[in-house]
């Protein structure tokens, strides 16, 4: 049996079935438990000795409740009889004295999973602390061996964490599951006669069997901190640019808010009723898949309780769905998408090309490694970041570049999707490549 904090999910289960009935008792007409229980870990090393370890025991129990069409929504971390009965007063109490929304309510019981189901996420940490530290110690190692110039550390971190979730509502719904993650980091300086650049590599993973190798994650923040010392100027104009594959995610991050749900009730998106319409070009086709084995967002619910399954977002620059929870879904007078909570595992089919064949096929341009500030206009998709990254001439990397502006519209942005590349990022619940956009303006500060 597995136990977190000393609490089983059977003990969860029970409690949550608890609560629900004190709401209904308390005059609620439906409500929804949702408790989180969280244990981890986490060892920082700087410079070859150990900075710091770190514990993290918590829990929180929410509840939220309807009378009729007026919700409230109270929080507690103290699980003793008293605080419960405090927290669902006060949870009631603000649904009292709060406005009525019609599309107030849980969902339908006949949206529900039919059946719990094994996600096969829970992997724990089974070595010792002293292990932790090794592992981090052996990460900077690689690091700081890897080149005389690489003499200063910003640190390096294993954590491990194991978290139990529960969810249930007066419409019959219960569901959880546990699992785990495992999280390795290194942040090195590169110094020469230019100055000092520093980056970074990373690695999270729900077993530890699936994280990188720890002297290949210190000797990438190495690699990556070397690449970009001695920075070199650019003329402003317009340019072809690569998002390498763990910035790219930004752009698929952009694609999920302006088609979600409350950006399309509030009438705020630059994807306005884009439903079954061109949004990019041919070149992007994404697939949700909620069951991906060990992914960083699997799950067999959402946070409304609704069943999910796999799905095309979009489907050769289609957008085919939104995503939409029981709320937004009744304020569009749609159905749900199982989206309440967010995405589950957005997966961008690539090319055959890698990386390098990707910089061959741009001949001439920009690649962005990191994005600075915000700078998207969620209505009008106009964007503007500031970046750091690489130029590229004849299809090679020839220096970093750095203190440059990159500009266009998310809607052009998209539809100037030329390819994407097969270098799959991984520590992120979207899995996309490095990403060619054909044209975009490029300003420096030089």
């Amino acid at each position: 049996m597995i136990k977190i904090l000393n609490y089983a999910q059977a003990d969860l289960y029970e409690l949550a079935e608890s609560v629900n009935k004190q709401a209904r008792a308390k005059g609620a007409s439906e409500s929804d438990v949702e408790i989180d229980i969280d244990s981890g870990t986490s060892v920082s090393v700087r410079m070859k000795k150990l900075e710091s370890v770190s514990l993290n025991n918590d829990k929180s129990l929410s509840i939220t409740v309807y009378f009729g069409k007026k919700r409230g929504v109270a929080t507690t971390s103290d699980f003793s009889k008293d605080a419960i009965t405090s927290c669902i007063e006060a949870a009631c109490d603000i649904a009292k004295f709060t406005g009525e929304d019609k599309a107030f309510g849980l969902a339908s019981s006949a949206l529900f999973p039919k059946k719990k189901i094994e996600l096969d996420l829970y992997h724990p940490f089974e070595e010792s602390q002293d292990s932790m530290i090794t592992k981090a110690l052996t990460a900077e190692k690689a690091a700081l061996g890897f080149d005389k110039r690489v003499s200063n550390s910003e640190g390096a971190n294993f954590s491990t964490s194991n978290n139990l979730f529960v969810q249930a509502n007066s419409n019959g719904f219960i569901g959880g599951f546990p699992s785990s993650r495992h999280i390795i980091s290194c942040s090195v300086i590169a110094k020469d006669n230019s100055g000092m650049q520093r980056d970074y590599s990373y690695s999270n993973a729900r077993k530890i069997s699936n994280l990188k190798a720890l002297k290949e994650v210190g000797e990438d923040s190495a690699k990556r901190a070397l690449m970009r010392l001695m920075p070199k100027p650019i003329k402003t104009g317009r340019y072809p640019v690569i998002f390498e594959s763990r910035v790219a995610t930004s752009l698929l991050s952009s694609i999920v808010s302006a088609s979600s749900g409350t950006n399309q009730y509030r009438k705020t998106s630059f994807l306005l009723n884009s439903l079954n319409k061109k949004i990019a070009s041919e070149s992007l086709t994404v697939h949700e898949d909620p069951y991906l084995k060990h992914g960083n967002a699997t799950t067999y619910f959402d946070g409304d309780g609704v069943h999910v399954k796999p799905r095309i977002v979009i489907d050769k620059g289609y957008l085919k769905g939104y995503f939409l929870s029981s709320y937004s879904a009744r304020r569009l007078k749609m159905e749900t998408t199982g989206n309440a909570g967010g995405a589950h595992n957005l997966i961008v089919n690539s090319s055959s090309l890698t990386f390098e064949r990707l910089l061959k096929k741009m001949g001439r341009g920009l690649v962005v490694t990191e994005l600075l500030g915000q700078g998207l206009n969620m209505v009008t998709g106009d964007y503007s970041r500031g970046v750091a990254g690489f130029w590229v001439e004849n299809g090679a990397i020839v220096h970093p570049v750095e203190e440059i502006t990159i500009a266009g519209n998310m809607k052009d942005m998209l539809l100037n999707i030329s390819n994407i590349g097969n270098d799959t990022y991984i520590n992120s619940s979207q899995y996309i490549g490095s990403v060619l956009i054909d044209d975009m303006t490029i300003a420096s500060g030089n």
